[in-house]
């Protein structure tokens, strides 16, 4: 079964620079981001969202403030035709080095255990850090960078399988080319 992951501030929704979303009113989307889910509605079994949340291990929210941003996101995506099936987060601080932090896989296994038809290796991770393309590549994932950090491909062109400026080129590609593409792992 084909999955897609998808990390959250940065790809999602806008990153607060040396900040974190800690109120719905900080979670602003992406132009574009709820087009990509309607695309990807059709192209992926499952989509997923993987997320660091450091904010909870600091204090500066709770679990419930993180599902009331979460709720909110899964109603922008849905009323556009799109669809998440499952959210992930890691409270954990840096420091701790939990397993269920990016860059460790816990939390694709985590969504492999739930959902146990997901294939990995046939599964996307989209990020827009070195962190969720090393969780990608370890999961062994296709890997897909977002965003403006072009200089991480460049730099460490191992872990990234693909690049684009943002969440809605890439579905669009996506959608052209689907079917279309070498399966880039199965040699792994």
């Amino acid at each position: 079964m084909r999955s897609l992951f998808l990390d959250r501030d940065g790809v999602i929704n806008r990153r607060i620079v040396d900040g974190y979303v800690i109120r719905p009113d900080d979670f602003v989307l992406i132009d574009g981001v709820t087009e990509a889910f309607a695309i990807f509605a059709h192209l992926f079994d499952r989509i997923f969202i993987v997320t660091n949340q450091q904010g909870i291990g600091k204090g500066l929210m709770s679990e419930n403030d993180l599902e009331i941003i979460h709720d909110k996101l899964i109603k922008q995506v849905a009323d556009a035709g799109g669809r998440i099936d499952r959210i992930y987060h890691c409270p954990a601080l840096k420091a701790d080095r939990s397993f269920f932090r990016k860059p460790s896989i816990g939390m694709a296994l985590k969504a492999r255990r739930d959902f146990p038809e997901v294939d990995l290796r046939r599964s996307v991770m989209v990020g827009d850090t070195e962190s969720d393309m090393l969780f990608g590549r370890r999961a062994r994932m296709t890997t897909v960078l977002v965003g403006d950090d072009t200089d991480l491909a460049r730099r460490k062109p191992h872990l990234v399988d693909f690049c684009f400026p943002d969440l809605i080129s890439f579905a669009r590609w996506e959608n052209e080319n689907s079917g279309t593409k070498p399966a880039l792992h199965e040699s792994i």
